[in-house]
């Protein structure tokens, strides 16, 4: 089976070309992801509409991009006959090329008018590539994102005719990590998102059957650290360069102090709810407190510490806690904030010691931010469990909730 997955939620456009063998060995022909940082950089944050803009003119560039890499990128071999009343060649078009097909995209593509300029002369010129599976992102995430990565996966599996299935992209961060394969002795699976928008602790009792535990209150994880950042004069995205800077001043993490202590919200109560907004509202009052300290470069790495210590305490307390009341297996972790290789690190070191007996997947760093290969696997697993969605009838649900 050969998937095509498309990613588009936030401010990341990602394609994948995944086969899956007969044996079930995850082989990754392709995946690229086209950032927009530098674009919303100076936003300080993404900027939905610009967002949604720059997805209409990435897709194509990356899906053949992604067709090259995987090797399918196929040119038409036009065939020609002999225009006996002008006297000239003629070049004979395929099926593929008639006019119901193209206004059936221009339909589909009527508020995507960047993308359909694109994606009307590639059709033109390239193959239908050896797909078995469409899958796309259907939410959570930005609407105005969502839409365009569905509707251009519509306007392929129109064209195409091929089958489709609708990704979750949470469940897409967890199931990244599947390429390792879960088996049914790893069940109960206790899975941590953190990103940016995203801060969730949920409990797979088996394949498709979960349960909301915790999440974040108010700000995600990853909202902190760019709040953070912010406040520091650090820049976006706040997360790695607060790593960066935290690097040389690890001080909870080495049993050393900083001269900076920050509250831990919420790491004492009795459920699994985050909040992250309290600790950003902390870092501004200290950074007022402590006025011109703020431009000070130790300052910044001690802050920088503290803010990700703060960080890191409260999600491994959270985890630890909820994996032994649930006599979880395994833990999983995925998100863009999963990429932190300090707190990647005294996740690893907290599990081995306080919960030997459970199994741990955390994923490839450039497998935690958004990309298309995890909602390929995810589509894999959808598309086994026959759960196709006709084109026609997919929709952007930038709520979509874990069930």
């Amino acid at each position: 089976m050969k998937i095509l997955a498309i990613e588009t939620s936030c401010d990341d456009t990602g394609i994948a070309i995944l086969e899956v063998t007969k044996t079930n060995d995850f082989n990754i022909l392709s995946n690229i992801v086209s950032s927009q940082i530098k674009i919303h950089k100076k936003y300080g944050g993404v900027h939905p509409m610009l967002a949604k803009r720059e997805h209409q003119k990435n897709l194509v560039p990356v899906l053949k991009k992604s067709l090259e890499e995987a090797k399918l990128l196929k040119i038409f071999n036009f065939q020609f006959s002999f225009d006996t009343r002008r006297r000239i060649p003629r070049r004979v078009l395929s099926n593929e090329f008639s006019n119901s097909k193209f206004s059936n995209i221009k339909k589909i593509l009527e508020r995507e008018p960047g993308l359909e300029k694109k994606l009307i002369p590639f059709l033109k010129k390239y193959r239908k590539p050896n797909f078995d599976l469409i899958a796309v992102t259907n939410g959570p995430g930005l609407e105005p994102c969502l839409w365009v990565g569905i509707n251009f996966a519509k306007a392929l599996a129109s064209y195409w005719n091929i089958p489709t299935v609708t990704v979750d992209h949470i469940k897409a961060h967890i199931f990244v990590n599947t390429t390792k394969q879960i088996e049914q002795k790893d069940f109960p699976v206790l899975c941590l998102i953190v990103s940016g928008g995203h801060t969730q602790l949920f409990l797979m009792k088996d394949f498709g059957k979960y349960e909301m535990l915790g999440e974040t209150r108010d700000d995600a994880a990853g909202e902190c650290f760019d709040k953070c950042a912010k406040i520091l004069g650090l820049g976006y995205p706040g997360g790695p360069i607060i790593s960066k800077l935290a690097d040389a001043r690890r001080p909870l993490a080495d049993g050393r102090r900083t001269s900076v202590k920050l509250p831990r919200p919420m790491i004492n109560t009795k459920d699994y709810d985050f909040s992250f907004s309290g600790l950003k509202t902390a870092v501004l009052y200290q950074t007022i407190k402590d006025g011109r300290k703020v431009k000070n470069k130790k300052y910044k790495e001690e802050m920088s510490a503290e803010i990700q210590q703060a960080i890191i305490d409260v999600l491994i307390k959270k985890t630890i806690k909820a994996s032994k009341n649930y006599n979880a297996k395994t833990i999983i972790l995925g998100g863009g904030v999963i990429a932190n290789k300090e707190l990647r690190k005294q996740f690893v070191e907290k599990i081995q010691r306080l919960i030997p007996n459970t199994k741990y997947l955390i994923p490839n760093t450039k497998y935690c931010t958004d990309n298309g290969l995890m909602v390929a696997v995810t589509g894999y697993f959808r598309a086994k469990q026959n759960k196709f969605t006709k084109w026609q009838k997919i929709k952007a649900e930038p709520n979509l909730r874990i069930k």
